[in-house]
C-alpha cells in the first residue's frame, strides 16, 4: 500500500453559509480514487474558478473543496502505466476543479483519459499561461478558421479583450494577420491591448443593446468571451457570411435575439466547449501554440503568484477587475 504523501492546498471551507479559502495541509489519501497522482507545480487562474471559491453550487456542489480547473506537473503514480510515471502533463477541464480536487492543491488524482502530455518545448509553467483560457481562445480562432475566415474580409471583433481568454484570442489572431478591434470595460487596458497587436481598441458601449434587429455590418468575424446582450448586439454587426465564436457568460447566458442575422446576412453562430472535448484536440491547440500560434507577448506579460495571493486574485475575477493571464506557482 503506498503511503500517503502530506501536501499543500489552497482549500475553500463552508461556515454558516459563508465561503473562505485559505491554505491546509492534506494528504494524498484525501484525493479521489483515480488512476493516476500528479505532483502539480503550477495551475492557472479561471472564472470558473473564482465562481467555486464563492461557493457557487452550479459550479461546485460539495465543500471543504479544492479549485483549480487547471494543472500542469509531472505524474508520481500511474495504475494503468499510461501516462508513465515521470511523464509531464497537462490537466484541463472534464470535473477537475469542480467537484474533483483541482490544480490549487499540489496533488491531484485524475482519471489517465483527463491527461494530455506536455507539448514539446513546453515547461508547466508555459503550459499554464494559457491554460483553459488559451485552449478556449485557440478553439475560438480554430472554429474561425474552419469556416473560412480570412483577413482580407475584413475587421475581426474581440469581446471582453482585456479577460484571460480575450487578450490571448486577440494577441493571436493578430499574429495571423487579422485587423483586431479589442472591445474593452476596461478603459485602462488601451495600451496593453494594442501592445498584443489590437489595431482599434474601443469600449463596450458599442455592444450597447439597440432596439433595432439589425445594425450595419462592421465586423467580418468575432470572436465573443461574454454572452449575453453583447453578444445578441455583436451578432446584429457582423458582415454577410461571417462568423462569431461564442466561448462565455460573464454578461448572462440568456441570448435574446432574432433570427434576422442568420437568415438576412447568413452569420454563423459558433459555439465552443473546452471542457468535454477529446484529448486529442486538446493537444492539436497546445501543439499550436507551442509552434506557429505562440504568443509571446502573453507569454511575458502572465503574472505569477502563490498561493497566498489566490483569494484576493479570484475576488478580482468576480468584480470584473482581472485581465491578462494569472498563474499559479506553488514554489511560491
Amino acid at each position: 500500500m503506498t503511503t500517503a504523501t502530506e501536501f499543500k492546498a489552497w482549500q475553500v471551507r463552508e461556515n454558516n453559509g459563508e465561503y473562505h479559502g485559505s491554505e491546509q495541509t492534506l494528504t494524498t489519501a484525501d484525493l479521489p480514487d483515480n488512476e493516476v497522482l500528479i505532483k502539480v507545480s503550477h495551475s492557472s487562474l479561471n472564472y470558473k474558478d473564482a465562481l467555486s471559491a464563492s461557493g457557487n453550487k452550479g459550479v461546485t456542489r460539495n465543500f471543504p473543496h479544492t479549485p483549480g480547473i487547471d494543472a500542469a506537473g509531472e505524474v508520481v503514480e500511474s495504475a494503468t502505466g499510461e501516462p508513465a510515471v515521470g511523464s509531464k502533463v497537462i490537466v484541463t477541464g472534464y470535473d477537475l476543479g469542480m467537484n474533483t480536487a483541482g490544480g490549487f492543491g499540489e496533488y491531484i488524482r485524475v482519471p489517465a483519459s483527463w491527461c494530455v502530455a506536455m507539448a514539446p518545448g513546453w515547461d508547466a509553467r508555459t503550459a499554464m499561461i494559457y491554460g483553459t483560457a488559451g485552449l478556449t481562445a485557440g478553439l475560438c480562432v480554430q472554429k474561425l478558421l474552419t469556416m473560412g475566415a480570412r483577413p482580407e474580409q475584413g475587421k475581426v471583433a474581440v469581446s471582453g479583450a482585456s479577460g484571460a481568454v480575450g487578450s490571448v484570442a486577440v494577441e493571436l489572431l493578430a499574429g495571423l494577420g487579422f485587423d483586431v478591434v479589442a472591445i474593452s470595460g476596461k478603459a485602462g487596458h488601451t495600451d496593453e491591448l494594442k501592445a498584443l497587436g489590437a489595431s482599434e481598441v474601443v469600449g463596450r458601449d458599442v455592444l450597447a443593446a439597440e432596439k433595432k434587429p439589425m445594425l450595419k455590418p462592421v465586423f467580418a468575424n468575432a470572436v465573443d468571451t461574454v454572452g449575453g446582450q453583447p453578444l445578441a448586439e455583436l451578432l446584429k454587426q457582423i458582415l454577410p457570411g461571417g462568423s462569431v465564436s461564442c466561448c462565455g457568460l460573464v454578461a448572462g447566458p440568456q441570448l435574446e435575439t432574432t433570427v434576422l442575422p442568420f437568415i438576412l446576412r447568413g452569420v454563423n453562430l459558433l459555439g465552443v466547449d473546452s471542457v468535454e472535448i477529446p484529448l486529442a484536440e486538446k493537444a492539436a491547440i497546445w501543439e499550436k501554440f507551442a509552434g506557429p500560434w505562440a504568443c509571446p507577448k502573453t507569454e511575458v506579460t502572465a503574472r505569477t503568484i502563490g498561493r497566498d495571493q489566490l483569494d484576493e486574485a479570484l475576488k478580482a475575477f468576480l468584480k470584473g477587475e482581472s485581465a491578462g493571464k494569472i498563474v499559479l506557482d506553488h514554489s511560491l
